[in-house]
Parts: C-alpha cells; structure tokens; sequence
C-alpha cells in the first residue's frame, strides 16, 4: 500500500458556477497526484500536492521521442451524494499492458487504484452534481530522462489530474455522423493500436481534422494492411447490429481494448444477444445498411459512454442507421451502463468502487 502524502492548496479555485457549461476536460481541479520512478530505486513518494505546471529541461526525452502513456476513467456522484468509481482496476490493468509495450516500468493495479481514490477523496467537491457531469480522471506517465537518444528513459513521473465534466459531444446522446476513413490508417499489426499511448491518437488528427471539415463527428478506422475491416472510431471502440447479431473488432493488436466496450459486451451476452468479435469488412457493413439489416451502430467508450451512430460514409457511398435516431439496445446500454455509474440502478456486475 502506498504511503500518499498530501500537501493541500492553500489558494483553491472557484468552483464553476454553472455546472451545465463544463463542456470536457476545460478545466482543473486543485490538486494532482505525483509518483517517481528511479531505475535501482523503483516507484517512490507517492504525494498529493497543488495542481501545477511541470519544470522540464528541453532535452526531456518524452518531447523527443514519445515514452508515455494515459488511461481515462470517471469519478460520479450519485444521488444521495456518494463518490464511485467504475471498474477502475481495468485502467490499472490496461496501464500496466500499455507500459510494457512501451517499456515502461509497469504501476502495480492496486497502486493504481488507491491513487486514483485518494486523489478523488482529496478533490470530492469538485465531483458534478448534475445529472450527466462526472470527474473526469487523467492518469498518464512520462519518460523523464534528459538527453537525446532512442532508448527507454531511466525514470519517470506518474501523474493523475482530473477534471470536471458535461457531455464528451456537444451532440450529448443524439446520433452523430462518422466518416469511414479509407487513405489514412491508426494502427497495424505489431504497433502499438492496443495501447493508449499518445502517438496512436497524434497519427488520427489528421484525418479527424478533414472528417470535422466534411461535418462529421469522428473518424471510422479500417484495418492498416488491407484497409478493408472496421476497427474503432477516434475515440471510441464500436459496435454494429446486423440482422439481430451484434459485431465488433477483435482485441487483436491494433485495436485498443476499452473498459466500456468489455463491460457492454458483457451485457449484450447476459441479455441474450450474440456478439461476434471478429472481422468485418466494410463492404459488408454498407451492404447490410443498404439491406435494412444495419439496425443500430453504436461508439462505446470512457469519455462518451455510448454514442449512437446516424449515418457512415465510405468513398462517398452513405448509409442510414434507424431513421436517425437512437435504436433500443444502444438506449439500452445506456441507461444500464449510466444507471450504474451514477448509482441509479444496482450493481449487478460488481462494477462500482465507492470513494467515499
């Protein structure tokens, strides 16, 4: 168990005064968690201070050659006024695949998630209070190292900082459109897809930039050698219902194996609903939406929780998912999954955390 000293913010800020306006990620609350990592020496001073910029030499290896990695998760409040935490474990695990495909030293899960709780304790009134809001929770670490040169750094800080906020789209939960992305590609086999490193999300704004200019939302990734299966969007894993049967990509390499997605997998099965996780080319998803078989397509993830999808386009061909509006099972999903989160529905999963 770590030993977290806490140093509190003598001047801390205003909180907003309209909770409805946070927008994501805009602001920050008034502390952040640090920890140190010295080869021979390991993780040490695990501490709580004030929020505040870092003093990095120019020559900091994580400018130059991008050793780090994040993970995302959320902090609710639920109606009579108690802090939880979703599945936060999972982020500890993920954590820990991403740092050893970076060849960073990995933070033990529980770890992870005592730091997440005392930042979270320390920092509760910064917790939203209306329907929808939530902490959101930035962990990340940073290779450390000064001086240039292509090799795993030395040391490294651990750092989570959190930050209040409304809807990840400014949609909220209406339907979006996705523009299927058939000239750029995010991931290949034996990169670093699975991972949620910085790197893997730098090579998509390019092609996230051209999307938003044509009016769509986000970007649908095909496979990186043939350009030919579905894999996630931008943000988001993603989801397609076809004919009754549910379809998504395999956690294989390149895809990033997202704590929402696994937990609504696990539901759609409970439910009864068969859910194939496999290839599925694009071709076939356009013809079964040019069928009448596409019934509901859907984005699963941390920041969105589940956003349904209206409308794809691939190379100018367009389909149109349930007249543009919100299909049963992804309403389904998301008030189960948002029900739980803010703890207005049991927990039938074992899924929540209580903070405090």
């Amino acid at each position: 168990m770590l030993d977290i000293k806490i140093t509190k913010n003598t001047a801390p800020k205003a909180k907003p005064a309209d909770e409805s306006q946070l927008g994501f990620a805009k602001i920050f609350t008034d502390h952040m968690f640090l920890m140190d990592y010295a080869e021979g020496q390991g993780w040490h001073d695990p501490r709580i201070v004030p929020y505040a910029p870092f003093q990095m030499d120019p020559a900091t290896v994580v400018f130059h050659y991008a050793q780090e990695l994040f993970e995302g998760l959320k902090a609710y409040r639920t109606a009579d006024n108690k802090i939880q935490l979703f599945r936060p474990e999972c982020n500890g695990q993920r954590m820990q695949d991403s740092s050893d495909r970076m060849c960073i030293p990995t933070v033990p899960v529980d770890d992870f998630v005592q730091a997440v709780k005392a930042l979270v304790e320390v920092e509760k009134d910064w917790v939203p209070h209306i329907d929808g809001a939530s902490l959101y929770i930035r962990p990340f670490v940073i290779a450390t190292d000064v001086g240039l040169g292509v090799h795993a750094s030395k040391h490294y800080t651990f750092c989570i900082i959190c930050a209040p906020s409304g809807a990840y789209y400014a949609e909220g939960i209406d339907p979006i459109r996705i523009y299927v992305e058939d000239e750029y590609i995010r991931a290949a086999p034996g990169l670093t897809g699975f991972t949620k490193c910085g790197g893997n999300y730098a090579a998509s704004i390019k092609a996230g930039e051209l999307a938003e200019q044509k009016g769509f939302a986000q970007v649908l990734w095909l496979d990186g050698v043939e350009k030919k299966y579905v894999e996630e969007v931008g943000s988001m894993n993603i989801m397609f219902k076809i004919d009754g049967k549910v379809y998504t990509a395999a956690c294989t390499g390149t895809v990033l194996p997202g704590v929402t997605r696994r937990s609504c997998i696990e539901l759609l099965k409970d439910w009864g609903y068969e859910v194939v996780e496999g290839p599925l080319a694009i071709a076939n998803v356009m013809k079964a939406g040019h069928e009448g078989k596409l019934e509901e397509v859907f984005g699963t993830g941390t920041a969105a929780v589940i956003s349904p999808v209206k409308e794809l386009d691939w190379k100018g061909d367009k389909v149109f998912i349930n007249n543009g509006v919100i299909g049963p099972v992804t309403q389904k999903l998301y008030d189960t999954m948002t029900g739980m989160q803010w703890g207005r529905i049991p927990d039938t999963k074992g899924w929540i955390v209580p903070v405090c």
